[in-house]
């Protein structure tokens, strides 16, 4: 057996057994989904409990007004719940958008707060921090500047998270408003039903295990002050505030009928920068977070420290590794006995890709179309291929900021 032979075969062992993962991950998370669908949500007993909504902003102004009515709209007691938003270091007309909002409802708890560039400016971790420290909810519940939230979504996590105190968060699911907007707006609806709340509502079902989201989730008050915050080095501040979450003993729940829509990316230049941004953010919380494989106390985490230390660095060094081999096999340079079993094995995968993403498409309304196949198969010869790249980039820009020792800031995602 040659070198060629041995890394492809160890490629081929690695891309499989991470896309067994995934069947299983699919099959546990639809028994939850049919479980849950009949599954009542716990009801609010006695006295709402006040909760603290927060939306960190940067030159929002083209969605901020929506996105703030529709958490004044929420189906819950407007007197149990205060509006936090933290315009931070914004240079567009968001200041101007949110004190006429304060004056269209003086008689809501709606609080804006205005930072500049000594006080904000330093990334969404930091903005948090801010509008915290002017909060007074028992619960803390989170939402980005381009959500719209569905009426009853704070409610259902209020109702989770009162009923159970071994949870210390409990997660809702966020849609696709953009989705018929263009061909990469449906490769995100896609990824979003697929490969982020499908596995969510695998791991719950399997380990009880989730990963708080940017956005739509609601955590206890006593745990951001006995962990000091969020952490302003975190870019994916969401997941590293997950794994301290779970090593105070806590629990994170995944409640899917809890729904906001969002905006993602129209452009492929907004949607790369987007993504890499999420690739570097990951891989510090990967970093940060490895040593806890060592660490017995851990051990209720460590298929999520291994999963993603899986995502970001086997699967991506298998993948390459594979098709570099099978592009050189090609062209004459190397000689692998085992190529053509790898190609049988590689058109295999695909199937199992389309049909599993596709099984997890009929958990949701109007997604169980035809159409859909179709898309799915140009997605994994196209936007699948780009993760790749993506995920490459974002360690790279990892490693620079970590040697130059680069201060976060703000990545504005394009509005529409």
């Amino acid at each position: 057996m040659t070198i060629a032979d041995v890394l492809m075969l160890i490629a081929v062992i690695c891309i499989w057994s991470l896309l067994l993962v995934n069947v299983v991950l699919i099959i546990a998370g639809y028994l939850f989904y049919m479980e849950n669908e009949g599954r009542p949500v716990p009801d609010i007993e006695g006295e709402a409990p006040f909760v603290s909504i927060m939306v960190p902003a940067h030159n929002e102004g083209i969605v901020i007004v929506q996105t703030v009515e529709a958490l004044l709209a929420l189906d819950y007691p407007h007197d149990r719940y205060e509006i936090i938003v933290i315009n931070d270091n914004s240079s567009d007309n968001s200041s101007v958008l949110l004190g006429g909002l304060q004056q269209k409802y003086a008689g809501r708890q709606l609080i804006v707060i205005n930072t500049d560039a000594v006080t904000g400016g330093k990334g969404k971790s930091n903005a948090l921090n801010i509008g915290f420290a002017e909060s007074k909810g028992q619960l803390i519940a989170i939402y980005d500047a381009d959500n719209t939230p569905e009426k009853k979504a704070l409610r259902y996590l209020v109702g989770e998270i009162m009923h159970d105190q071994s949870l210390g968060a409990v997660i809702g699911k966020f849609r696709t408003r953009n989705r018929n907007a263009s061909l990469l707006t449906r490769f995100i609806n896609i990824e979003t039903l697929s490969f982020q709340w499908m596995a969510q509502a695998g791991r719950w079902k399997l380990f009880k295990l989730c990963t708080i989201p940017g956005t739509n989730f609601i955590m206890r008050r006593d745990i951001v002050e006995q962990i000091g915050g969020w952490d302003v080095k975190a870019i994916a501040e969401d997941t590293e505030i997950s794994f301290r979450i779970y090593m105070m003993g806590y629990r994170i729940k995944f409640q899917p009928k809890a729904v906001t829509w969002e905006q993602e990316p129209q452009t492929l230049k907004v949607w790369f920068k987007q993504r890499t941004r999420w690739a570097k953010g990951n891989i510090y919380v990967i970093v940060k977070n490895t040593p806890l494989l060592f660490n017995r106390s851990a051990k209720n985490i460590h298929f999520d420290i291994l999963y993603f230390i899986s995502i970001y660095f086997l699967l991506l060094t298998s993948l390459i590794m594979s098709d570099l081999l099978l592009l050189l096999h090609a062209l004459g340079y190397v000689h692998t006995t085992i190529a053509g079993y790898s190609a049988f094995l590689w058109v295999l995968a695909i199937i199992l890709f389309i049909t599993g993403t596709f099984i997890t498409l009929i958990t949701e309304k109007g997604e169980m179309r035809l159409s859909n196949v179709w898309i799915i198969m140009l997605m994994y010869i196209t936007y699948c291929q780009l993760w790749m790249v993506v995920a490459a980039y974002g360690l790279y820009n990892y490693v620079k900021d970590f040697i130059f020792k680069r201060e976060i800031k703000w990545y504005k995602t394009e509005r529409y």
